[in-house]
C-alpha cells in the first residue's frame, strides 16, 4: 500500500537522496567508497532494521549500528532521553540481546541492497555505504562466548543471509541475482564508558586490530580538554552556567596526556597489521543531573548537542595542532545541517549525527545537511571534499589546508551566538495544552492563535496554489484576513514547528498571499433569517468579526460607530505603509455584502443604549480599548508630549501636526515603531 503512494516507512520517495555517479561529496573510508560524507552515530535511532533503512533513504552512508555490550539485559530508566535543545540521556547501552541486535542490522543489511537494486542507485559492486559496528566496555566483557559470536556473525553470516534470502525471494525474486556480501562490517569503533581507564582502553583497541584484523576508531570524552578550558568554553564563552560538570568527570576519564601515548601506540599498531586507526570525536559529557526532567535517581546525565559542538571542536583542534593534522578523525558533537560544511573544512569526516535526528523531522533533516554541502560547493566551485578543504585552508596539502581551517573554526565557534545559552532559535514549542493517552494532536501553532486558525490546513491549500481553498478555510474562523495578514503579531509563528529545522514559517505572509490572490470570487452563503436583531456598538474588528458570523447566521445585524468610518483603531491609527486601504477596505465590503447595516457618527450615550435595549433582541458591546497606557511619571502631560495613538491618527487624517527639530520615542513596540516611521519624515533628528 506505500508502494502505491509512493512511501517508505511513511515518507515520500520525493524526499529521499538520490546518488549521482558525479556527486562531489564522496570520499573514501576503510578502502571502501560512501557516496556522502555524513551519517548517524550509534544511538536509538540506529538499533532497529526501518530506522537504519531510513537514515541511508535519507543520505547517511556512514551508519554507526547501535552500541552493543556483553551485558544485555539491563532496565533502562525512562524516560532516558532529553531532546529539548543540547541532548541529555542516561548512560546505557542496547536494548535488545546480542543475537537480536545482529538480527536487526542483517534485516537492514538486506533491505538497504534490495533498494538499491530496485532503484538503480549505483553500482553492484560499490555499495556505497558503511555499517561500523559499535562496541563497549571491557576487554572481559568483549571476550565473553555471546560477544565472540556477535563478532563472527558480523564477519560471515553466510548460513543466516541465505536464509532470509529465501524467505522473502517470493516478493521480490530479483534478490537472488543481487551480490549481498556475507560480511557486514570490518571496521568498529570503541565506545569508551566514563571512567574507562587508559591501559582497558589499549588493550581493547590492539585486540580489535592486531586479533581481529578490523578497522578501528577509539570514541574519546570531551573531558579530554582539561577542566579549566572546558569549563570557560561551557561556563564562561557559551554562558551555560547551570551546566554542572563533576570533578569527578575529569577524575576518572583519560587524561589528554595519557590519550597522546595511546594514539601513538594504536596507531603503530595498525600500520603492523595493515589496518586503519583513528578517533571518534566524541563521546557525551557527563554532567550534573539538576534540570529533573529525566529521573532523579539518575544522578549524572550525560549531555551532546549543541552545547557541546564547540568544546569538542576545540579538543579536535588540540589534538590534530599535535599529531600536524595527520589524524584520521570522525566527528559527531553538535552536528547539523548549518555546521557540517564548518566540519567537512576542517578535514573532519565523516560527519554523523544523533542528538539532531532525534527532534522532530528525524531522519528528513539529513537532507538539508546534503543540500546546503551542495549549495557551499557550487558557491565555492569545487568539485569534491578535498577542493573545498584547499580552498578554504589555502595550502596546497589537504590535512595542512585542513587544520588551518580547524584552528580558525575553533576560535570562531565559540564566539558564536548560534551555541551560547541565551539563543532563542531552538525555543519549544510545545504549548500549556495536556495531552493524555487518547488525545488527538493539535499543531501549536492553532493553540497559540488567537482565533483558533486552521493554520496548517490553508498553508497547505496555498502551497498546492489552491488559493480559493485556503481563503476560504480562512474565512471560516477570521473574517479580517486583509487586517491580520498585514499587521498581526503571529503569535502562532512563535510555536511553528518549521523552528525544529530553522526558521518559524511566515505564517502572517502566507495568509496575506491567499488572501490577495484568493478573495476575488469569496462569497459566503448566509443561512436563512431568523429573524433575530442584534446591536453592535463599536466597528472595529471586535465588531465586525461578531457581525460577519451573526449575518452568516441569518440574523439582522445594525452597526453604531462612533465615528465616520469603520476598523476602529485599525482604520485611525495603523498607518498605510502597513495596513493598505485596498486590504482594509476589502475585509469590511465583505461584511457588507451579507446585510449589515452600518449607523455612522452614532456614539451611544446612557439613553440610547436603552432605546437599543427596546429595539434589538440582544446588543453586543465592542467599544475597543481607547486609552493609551500611562507612564506616571513627571512631566507626562506637558504640551509636547503627544500620545502615539493620538499623533498617528492626526497624521493619518491630513491634521497638522507639529513636531520641531527633536522627537524622542519611549518603547519599542509595533505602535512605537510606527510613530517613529511616520515622525522620522516630519522631523529633523530623532531619538528612540
Amino acid at each position: 500500500r506505500e508502494e502505491q503512494h509512493g512511501k517508505i516507512f511513511g515518507y515520500y520517495k520525493e524526499l529521499f537522496f538520490t546518488p549521482q555517479i558525479d556527486d562531489s561529496f564522496r570520499m573514501e573510508r576503510y578502502g571502501q567508497t560512501l557516496e556522502t560524507p555524513i551519517g548517524v552515530a550509534a544511538g536509538p535511532h540506529t538499533q532497529l532494521s526501518q530506522n537504519i533503512v531510513l537514515a541511508w533513504l535519507f543520505g547517511a552512508r556512514y551508519l554507526e549500528l547501535k552500541t552493543v555490550q556483553t551485558l544485555d539485559e539491563i532496565e533502562v530508566a525512562k524516560p532516558c532521553i532529553d531532546m529539548t535543545d543540547e541532548g541529555y540521556n542516561c548512560e546505557w547501552s542496547q536494548e535488545l540481546k546480542l543475537q537480536q541486535s545482529f538480527d536487526e542490522y542483517l534485516n537492514a543489511w538486506i533491505i538497504i541492497h534490495v533498494l538499491r537494486d530496485e532503484f538503480g542507485w549505483g553500482k553492484p559492486e560499490n555499495p556505497g555505504f558503511i555499517f561500523n559496528m559499535s562496541i563497549g566496555y571491557d576487554l572481559k566483557g568483549i571476550l565473553n562466548a555471546n560477544f565472540q559470536e556477535y563478532f563472527e556473525l558480523m564477519n560471515n553470516c553466510d548460513s543466516q543471509l541465505n536464509q532470509k534470502l529465501e524467505s522473502i525471494s517470493d516478493i521480490y525474486p530479483n534478490v537472488n541475482n543481487i551480490n549481498i556480501p556475507s560480511q557486514l562490517s570490518d571496521n568498529i569503533t570503541l565506545s569508551t564508558m566514563h571512567g574507562c581507564p587508559p591501559d582497558e582502553i589499549e588493550k581493547i583497541g590492539k585486540y580489535l586490530i592486531e586479533e581481529r584484523k578490523l578497522h578501528t576508531a577509539i570514541k574519546l570524552n570531551p573531558t579530554l580538554l582539561g577542566a579549566e578550558k572546558l569549563r570557560q568554553i561551557l561556563n564562561t564563552d557559551l554562558k551555560f552556567d547551570d551546566i554542572i560538570v563533576p570533578d569527578e568527570a575529569f577524575e576518572h576519564d583519560l587524561k589528554y596526556i595519557d590519550a597522546i601515548v595511546l594514539i601513538k601506540n594504536l596507531q603503530k599498531s595498525a600500520e603492523n597489521n595493515n589496518v586503519d586507526f583513528g578517533l571518534k570525536l566524541t563521546n557525551t559529557l557527563e554532567v550534573i543531573n539538576s534540570r529533573h526532567i529525566l529521573p532523579k535517581q539518575e544522578t549524572t546525565n550525560y549531555m551532546s548537542g549543541r552545547a557541546l559542538h564547540p568544546i569538542s571542536v576545540n579538543l579536535v583542534t588540540q589534538l590534530q595542532t599535535d599529531f600536524n593534522g595527520q589524524l584520521d578523525i570522525s566527528f559527531s558533537a553538535g552536528a547539523n545541517a548549518f555546521n557540517v560544511t564548518n566540519i567537512l573544512a576542517c578535514n573532519i569526516k565523516p560527519v554523523t549525527t544523533c542528538t539532531d535526528v532525534l527532534k522532530p523531522g528525524g531522519y528528513g533533516r539529513l537532507k538539508q545537511y546534503l543540500n546546503n554541502i551542495q549549495k557551499e560547493f557550487s558557491s565555492a566551485g569545487v568539485k569534491n571534499i578535498d577542493e573545498f578543504i584547499i580552498n578554504l585552508g589555502g595550502k596546497t596539502d589537504v590535512a595542512l589546508s585542513g587544520l588551518r581551517n580547524l584552528q580558525k573554526y575553533a576560535q570562531e565557534v565559540v564566539k558564536n551566538p548560534t551555541y551560547q545559552n541565551q539563543f532563542t532559535g531552538f525555543e519549544s514549542i510545545k504549548t500549556g495544552r495536556a495531552l493524555t493517552q487518547f488525545n488527538c494532536i493539535k499543531a501549536p501553532c492553532i493553540g497559540n492563535c488567537a482565533t483558533d486558525q486552521h493554520i496548517p490546513e490553508y498553508i497547505y491549500h496555498t502551497a498546492k496554489g489552491d488559493f480559493d481553498k485556503a481563503f476560504e478555510v480562512i474565512m471560516e474562523t477570521n473574517p479580517l484576513p486583509g487586517i491580520t495578514g498585514a499587521v498581526c503579531d503571529q503569535l502562532c509563528a512563535l510555536k511553528c514547528t518549521h523552528s525544529n529545522y530553522d526558521n518559524p514559517l511566515l505564517i502572517r505572509d502566507i495568509k496575506r498571499y491567499a488572501t490577495e490572490y484568493g478573495s476575488k470570487e469569496f462569497a459566503k452563503q448566509k443561512a436563512l433569517s431568523n429573524n433575530v436583531k442584534i446591536a453592535i456598538i463599536g466597528g472595529g474588528p471586535a465588531g465586525l468579526s461578531a457581525a460577519y458570523f451573526l449575518a452568516l447566521a441569518g440574523c439582522k445585524v445594525e452597526i453604531f460607530e462612533a465615528k465616520g468610518s469603520l476598523g476602529g483603531m485599525v482604520s485611525e491609527a495603523i498607518p498605510k505603509f502597513r495596513l493598505s486601504e485596498k486590504a482594509l477596505k476589502g475585509d469590511i465590503d465583505r461584511i457588507l455584502k451579507l446585510g449589515v447595516k452600518i449607523h455612522y457618527n452614532s456614539r451611544i450615550d446612557k439613553s440610547k443604549f436603552k432605546q437599543l435595549h427596546v429595539q434589538f433582541d440582544y446588543i453586543y458591546v465592542s467599544a475597543g480599548a481607547q486609552k493609551n497606557k500611562k507612564l506616571h511619571i513627571e512631566g507626562e502631560g506637558l504640551n509636547n508630549v503627544i500620545e502615539p495613538v493620538e499623533f498617528l491618527s492626526k497624521v493619518k487624517h491630513n491634521q497638522k501636526v507639529s513636531l520641531g527639530n527633536r522627537v524622542a520615542i519611549i518603547g519599542g513596540g509595533n505602535t512605537a515603531m510606527d510613530a517613529a516611521r511616520t515622525a522620522k519624515p516630519l522631523s529633523v533628528k530623532m531619538v528612540k
